[in-house]
C-alpha cells in the first residue's frame, strides 16, 4: 500500500508563489451535456431483409403461397376501398394494353410480366389485360401460369387491383389488372404534373 504525500508548507508557498497574480474564472451556469452516439445500425439485419423481399419477389413459391391464392379470382391492394375492385369488374378503364402468355414456361412468363408491368408504368398506362390461358394445354391440365401470374401481380407495388376478365375477354384466361397513376417522372417529356 503507497501512501499519499502529504503537502509540507514549502510545497503549499511554492504553489501560491506560481498562481499568485492569477484572476479566477468567471463562474458560468452552463451545463454540459454530452450528445449519446448513436445507435448502430443493424446492417446484418438489413442485408437478410432485404435478400427475403428479393426472394419474395422472384423465388419460387412454397406450399403456403399456393395455399394463399386458393382460388382467388381477384387482388386488391390492402387500405383501398372496395369500390376500386368492383369498377375494375365493370370495365370501368379501358383496357390501354396486352400481354398474351401462351407457350411460355414460368421464367419466360415471369420475365415478360415484370417487364410488362414497368413498360405500362413508364408509359402511364393504368388498365392491362394480361392473357395466362386456362392451363389446358399444361399437364394434369393445371392452370400453373394463372396462380403464378396473380401471385407475380400481388407483389408488385405498382398493382392496386387486378380481376379475371369478363367471358367476353378471356374470361378465367386472362385478368385485367389496374396500375398506380403516374408512372412517368415529372418533368419527363410527356410527363402530366397532377
Amino acid at each position: 500500500m503507497t501512501r499519499r504525500h502529504q503537502p509540507t508548507a514549502e510545497d503549499l508557498a511554492a504553489f501560491r508563489a506560481a498562481v499568485d497574480g492569477a484572476i479566477p474564472l468567471r463562474r458560468c451556469d452552463r451545463v454540459i451535456v454530452e450528445v449519446p452516439k448513436p445507435s448502430p445500425r443493424p446492417q446484418q439485419r438489413e442485408r437478410d431483409e432485404a435478400a427475403v423481399v428479393g426472394e419474395l419477389l422472384h423465388g419460387p413459391l412454397a406450399i403456403d403461397d399456393w395455399l394463399d391464392l386458393g382460388g382467388a379470382d381477384s387482388f386488391l391492394r390492402s387500405g383501398l376501398p372496395r369500390t376500386l375492385l368492383r369498377d375494375l369488374r365493370r370495365g370501368r378503364w379501358s383496357i390501354q394494353d396486352h400481354l398474351d402468355l401462351h407457350g411460355m414456361n414460368r421464367h419466360e412468363a415471369h420475365a415478360r410480366v415484370s417487364l410488362f408491368v414497368a413498360q405500362a408504368r413508364a408509359a402511364d398506362k393504368r388498365c392491362l389485360r394480361i392473357v395466362h390461358g386456362r392451363g389446358h394445354g399444361s399437364p394434369g391440365r393445371e392452370g400453373v401460369l394463372r396462380q403464378l401470374v396473380k401471385a407475380w401481380l400481388s407483389r408488385c407495388q405498382d398493382v392496386l387491383a387486378f380481376c379475371h376478365a369478363p367471358p367476353s375477354d378471356g374470361g378465367d384466361g386472362a385478368l385485367w389488372v389496374l396500375l398506380k397513376a403516374g408512372g412517368k417522372r415529372a418533368g419527363q417529356p410527356g410527363s402530366s404534373t397532377r
